[in-house]
């Protein structure tokens, strides 16, 4: 089940049980959000979550682009990526969590033919301010699927006020060697994959990291202030986000979400332009990627705001890709194919010869900054080892990253 088989199912499912198809918007967050990229599908939405009604309904699905910089130390792991696509569904005062929760359940099992026996859920457990989110977990028991009761990773907020609600996390299982058959729907849920014991305490989410989080499914019924206190939003509402290229991951059984088919092309035609440790592959093709996705919504290199994010992608994958020979790949040997590749599958409409030019003109400002960076380390005062303080030193004044620096004048 490729990338777009697994979108158009879980449209399908939706739409066939009420839900409207909104479109996705770009990963510019609507005008007056505090935020400067889109990390979830319902930014565009927090108007409606707080009471306004939505033109289409009060059952809606879509597909989302996202960026997190959050994570962006974590890339290069199984998981994580910078730029990802989260599909969404949402419910406006409609349906509560538990009915949610059984479609998801059911579009896994049934639609995805995943394996009830790969699956973990984690529910709100309590706290202080509210009592536990008793509804979910008795889904859960009624479901069988293992569930654990955590109270800080399963409450979201969009921030320090805003929108917020107990959630309820389901996890599939992504490791070990077969000891069952996976998969009885139209998908094929990781096949080569062990089934673990869920009764054995070292194989729930939060000791376990082979259970990775998939769907996150919110009852958004709170608004938080700024004081920290909770008020009842005017109606109560359900959020939820799954994510893509994890899924699809698990689906096609790969060990990473780099492993998926809409990272084929890249993992294709990179390794024989630039040989790579796998770690720095999965790094390089991420914010490559990104920085392509950024671009085609409209935002240039800079050093503020949004456009510093995109600077700090080039210059992060740059950094990787000169650490043994500084300078000495270009991203001009991208080929149009992996330019044109990504644009198409996020939907941009932007020419990738475009796309090439900004790439070049930022590649040339680093080289700039190397050769700056080059004479600056060949003073006096930085002879001998480096310490953290020169180090701070030489990035915020001289915009030098900490790994070029040692790469350029390794510490004696």
């Amino acid at each position: 089940m490729n990338t777009d088989h697994v979108v158009r199912t879980f449209i399908d499912y939706f739409r066939e049980r009420g839900h409207h198809r909104i479109t996705g918007s770009t990963l510019l967050p609507p005008p007056g959000d505090s935020v400067l990229f889109t990390t979830s599908g319902m930014h565009p939405l927090t108007p409606y979550l707080e009471g306004r009604p939505h033109p289409l309904g009060n059952r809606l699905v879509n597909v989302q682009r996202c960026l997190r910089t959050t994570d962006l130390d974590e890339v290069g792991d199984p998981t994580h990526l910078t730029v990802f696509q989260m599909l969404g569904t949402w419910s406006l005062g409609d349906y509560e969590g538990p009915q949610s929760l059984r479609w998801g359940y059911e579009l896994l099992t049934e639609g995805f033919g995943v394996d009830p026996r790969m699956m973990h859920a984690t529910v709100f457990g309590g706290d202080d301010r509210t009592g536990p989110d008793t509804a979910s977990l008795e889904v859960w028991e009624e479901l069988g699927v293992p569930v654990e009761l955590t109270v800080e990773d399963n409450w979201w907020s969009n921030g320090h006020t805003g929108p917020c609600g107990p959630d309820s996390e389901i996890f599939l299982w992504t490791g070990g060697e077969t000891t069952g058959q996976a998969g009885t729907g139209s998908g094929s849920a990781a096949p080569d994959h062990d089934i673990p014991d869920p009764s054995a305490p070292s194989t729930t989410p939060s000791q376990d990291n082979r259970w990775v989080e998939t769907w996150n499914h919110v009852t958004m019924r709170y608004r938080r202030l700024d004081d920290g206190s909770l008020v009842p939003l005017p109606q109560r509402n359900v959020d939820t986000g799954l994510g893509l290229e994890r899924l699809v991951a698990t689906l096609q059984g790969k060990s990473s979400v780099f492993e998926s088919d809409v990272f084929e092309p890249w993992r294709l035609l990179v390794p024989g332009l630039w040989p790579l440790d796998e770690t720095s592959l999965r790094l390089v093709c991420d914010h490559l990627r990104s920085a392509v996705v950024v671009i085609g919504d409209g935002v240039r290199p800079g050093n503020t705001g949004r456009g510093y994010v995109l600077r700090r992608l080039v210059r992060r994958l740059l950094t990787v890709l000169w650490r043994e020979e500084p300078g000495s790949r270009s991203l001009g040997d991208l080929p149009d194919e992996l330019l044109r590749h990504t644009l198409d599958h996020f939907r941009q409409d932007m020419d990738p010869v475009d796309v090439r030019v900004i790439l070049l003109d930022e590649e040339q400002r680093f080289r700039r900054l190397l050769e700056r960076g080059r004479r600056v380390l060949a003073q006096p005062r930085f002879r001998g080892p480096l310490d953290e303080e020169r180090l701070h030193y030489l990035h915020d004044t001289h915009g030098l990253p900490r790994d070029l620096v040692l790469n350029l004048r390794p510490p004696e």
